[in-house]
C-alpha cells in the first residue's frame, strides 16, 4: 500500500507557505493584530458607557463648532481654518489661501473630525496600552491619506499654482510620476542619485581593504597626520545599510573626521546577503564580523587595544560581542562607544507596532520562503511611522507641484538599501525584539548566555531626541545592565540618522552630556533630561575628545595592511561588497 504522507509537506511547513503568500499580498503586513485591536476596542468600549457618552459629547460638540464655524466662513470675510481648534495648529493649513471659504470650512471639519478619531483609543478601561496604539496606529493612517491638502481639488494652494503655471505643475508631475515608475522597474534608485558616486564624493575617504571573508571586507583608512593615537579605532555599522552612511561626503564624514584628528580608523563593510547566505545567524555575524575584525585590528596595529564603535544594531551585536569577550576575560577592547543602538527592547518605541507574534510569524515565513528580507519592505515600514513627512508630502512635492527635492548625501544612501538573512533577522526580532533576552541575561553566544553586566571598560552611549529607531530612552536604558565604573551619555538633537551624522559643526545641533561615577545614584529618563542643560554645537567633537583622553601617546601610523601578518592588501576602499545591490 502506498504511503501518501511519506513525502507530504508538514503541517508546519505548510502554515509557513500560506503565511508567506499572505504576506505577498499585504506587503508583509499582518493584518491579524489591527483587527484584533479594533475588536477589542470595541468590546471594552461597548462596557465603557461612560466614555461612550463622552466620545457622543464631543461629536456634538464638533460638529456644532463646526457649523458655526461654517456660518462665519459664509460670510465671505477670511477665517483661519484653525481657529477655534483645540492643541497645536496644523501647519498644513496655515498659509492666507486656506483661510477662504469653502477651503477653510473643509480645513476645519476635517481637523474637527480628526481630533474626534484621535481620541478614540483614549481612557477606554480595559484597553491594553499595545492594542490602543495600534487602533491609534490605523486611524493615523487613515487621516494622513484622507486630509484635505493632499488633493488638487480641495488645497487652494495647488490650485493656484496651477492656475498660475497655466498646468505646467502638473505636466512636470506626470513626467515625474512617468520617470519614477520607470526607475522602478528598472531597479534604479531615485532621481539624482547617480550624482553621488561610491569612491568619488561619498564613500570617498582613501583606505585599504585588508580582509575579505565569506560576512565582510575590513577598510584600514589612510592616516593625514604625521603621527596618530596608538590605540585604532574599529566601527561597527549598522547592516540594515550601507556602511558608508559614516562616510558620506566629506563634510559629513565621521571616518574623516577622526583620520583628520590622528585616530587609525578601521570600518566593516557587511555583505549585502543573498537567498544562498540564509543562514547566517547571530553567531555567524559575531563570528566573521566583530571577532574576525578584532582579530585583524590586533595583528595589523600589535600591542594596543582597540576603541569600538557600534551603530544601531551593530552596536548592538558590539554590546553582544563586548559583553562575551569579557565572560572569556579576553581584554583587547579599550572602549565601547555605542551611536542609537538598544540593549534593552523593553520600550522599542514605534517600532513595537509591527514587533507582535502574528507580524513576526507572517515576516519569518516569508523570510523563510525567499531567505531574505527585501530592504524596500524595511523602508516602508519606517515610512508609515512618518507618513506625513515620509509619504504624502513627498508625493504632492513631487506631483502636483512638479517639484523634485535635491538629492543629498543622506537621501542617496538611504535609497541604497540592503536585505537581511532569514535566520539572523529571525533570532534579532524574536529574541531581542519580542523576548528581550538580552537584557535579561539570556541571549545565547556559542551556546552559552551572554551577560552585560560584563563590559566593564569605559562606555559612551549617544541616543538622539527624535529617535523612532532606538528612543534614546530605551538606548539610554544600558546604564543600568553594565558594570562600567567609566560611564558617560550623551544626548544629541535630531533623529537615528541626521542626529548622529551632524558633522564637527553643526549651528542646529544641541547635546547634553553626564558622566556617572560609580557612587553615583542611577537616575530616571525624565531626571536626567531636567539635570543634563543642553549644549550647543555637535557631538562630534566632544566625542573626540574622550576618546583622545582614553588614549595613550601618539606614534608613527602603522602601514596599510600587513601581508606578514596575514592581512594584506586587498584592494582599494571602498572595497566590492559596498557596491552589491
Amino acid at each position: 500500500m502506498h504511503d501518501l504522507t511519506r513525502n507530504a509537506p508538514s503541517t508546519d511547513d505548510l502554515d509557513k507557505a500560506f503565511r508567506a503568500a499572505l504576506g505577498k499580498m499585504t506587503g508583509g503586513l499582518s493584518t491579524l493584530p489591527y483587527t484584533n485591536a479594533w475588536a477589542d476596542w470595541a468590546h471594552q468600549l461597548s462596557n465603557s458607557p461612560g466614555r461612550q457618552s463622552e466620545l457622543q459629547q464631543d461629536a456634538i460638540a464638533r460638529t456644532l463648532a463646526t457649523f458655526q464655524f461654517a456660518a462665519r466662513a459664509m460670510s465671505g470675510q477670511p477665517v483661519p481654518p484653525n481657529e477655534g481648534l483645540p492643541g497645536a495648529p496644523d501647519s498644513r493649513y496655515a498659509a492666507p489661501a486656506w483661510s477662504q471659504y469653502p477651503f477653510n470650512v473643509w480645513a476645519h471639519a476635517f481637523q474637527q473630525g480628526a481630533g474626534w478619531w484621535q481620541s478614540l483609543n483614549q481612557g477606554v478601561d480595559g484597553l491594553p496600552s499595545s492594542q490602543a496604539d495600534l487602533v491609534g496606529f490605523t486611524v493615523q493612517q487613515w487621516l494622513e491619506a484622507l486630509a484635505p491638502a493632499n488633493f488638487l481639488a480641495s488645497n487652494p494652494e495647488l490650485l493656484e499654482l496651477t492656475r498660475a503655471e497655466g498646468g505646467e505643475n502638473l505636466r512636470r508631475g506626470l513626467q515625474n510620476y512617468l520617470e519614477d515608475t520607470g526607475r522602478t522597474m528598472k531597479g534604479l534608485g531615485p532621481v539624482g542619485t547617480e550624482g553621488f558616486q561610491l569612491g568619488v564624493n561619498i564613500a570617498a575617504t582613501p583606505g585599504k581593504v585588508v580582509l575579505q571573508n565569506e560576512l565582510i571586507e575590513l577598510i584600514q583608512y589612510s592616516p593625514t597626520t604625521a603621527d596618530v593615537y596608538a590605540e585604532p579605532i574599529l566601527i561597527v555599522p549598522a547592516w540594515i545599510m550601507k556602511y558608508y552612511i559614516l562616510d558620506l561626503s566629506a563634510k559629513n564624514s565621521l571616518v574623516k573626521y577622526l583620520v583628520d584628528q590622528g585616530h587609525t580608523v578601521f570600518m566593516v563593510s557587511w555583505k549585502n546577503p543573498q537567498p544562498s547566505d540564509r543562514d547566517c545567524d547571530m553567531d555567524t555575524y559575531l563570528k566573521l564580523g566583530l571577532r574576525a575584525s578584532l582579530a585583524a585590528v590586533s595583528a595589523l596595529v600589535p600591542e594596543q587595544k582597540i576603541h569600538t564603535v557600534g551603530y544601531c544594531i551593530g552596536g548592538t551585536l558590539l554590546a553582544i560581542g563586548a559583553a562575551a569577550l569579557g565572560r572569556e576575560n579576553d581584554h583587547r577592547i579599550a572602549s565601547v562607544t555605542l551611536l542609537a543602538a538598544q540593549t534593552d527592547f523593553s520600550e522599542p518605541g514605534e517600532l513595537s507596532l509591527f514587533i507582535n507574534p502574528s507580524q513576526l510569524a507572517m515576516l519569518e515565513a516569508k523570510m523563510r520562503e525567499e531567505g531574505v528580507l527585501d530592504s524596500k519592505q524595511m523602508g516602508g515600514a519606517f515610512q508609515m511611522l512618518r507618513p506625513r513627512d515620509l509619504i504624502w508630502q513627498p508625493l504632492i512635492n513631487t506631483y502636483l507641484k512638479g517639484q523634485r527635492e535635491p538629492i543629498i548625501d543622506l537621501m542617496a544612501w538611504n535609497a541604497d538599501g540592503t536585505r537581511m538573512p532569514w535566520k539572523m533577522h529571525t533570532e534579532y526580532l524574536y529574541r531581542l525584539y519580542l523576548d528581550n533576552e538580552l537584557a535579561s541575561g539570556r541571549f545565547p553566544v556559542e551556546g552559552s548566555p551572554v551577560q552585560l553586566s560584563d563590559i566593564r571598560v569605559p562606555l559612551f552611549v549617544v541616543g538622539t531626541e527624535t529617535d523612532h529607531v532606538a528612543p534614546w530612552k530605551s538606548v539610554y536604558k544600558i546604564g543600568q545592565l553594565v558594570r562600567s565604573e567609566d560611564y558617560t551619555f550623551l544626548l544629541t538633537s535630531g533623529g537615528h540618522n541626521a542626529g548622529i551624522i551632524s558633522g564637527p559643526v553643526h549651528p542646529k545641533r544641541r547635546h547634553r552630556i553626564r558622566r556617572r561615577a560609580p557612587t553615583d545614584p542611577h537616575l530616571a529618563p525624565a531626571d536626567w533630561i531636567t539635570q543634563t542643560p543642553p549644549e550647543a554645537g555637535s557631538w562630534w567633537p566632544v566625542w573626540q575628545e574622550w576618546i583622545t583622553a582614553h588614549s595613550g601617546k601618539r606614534v608613527a601610523p602603522p602601514k596599510l595592511g600587513s601581508k606578514k601578518a596575514g592581512y594584506p592588501v586587498i584592494g582599494d576602499a571602498p572595497g566590492e561588497y559596498v557596491r552589491v545591490r
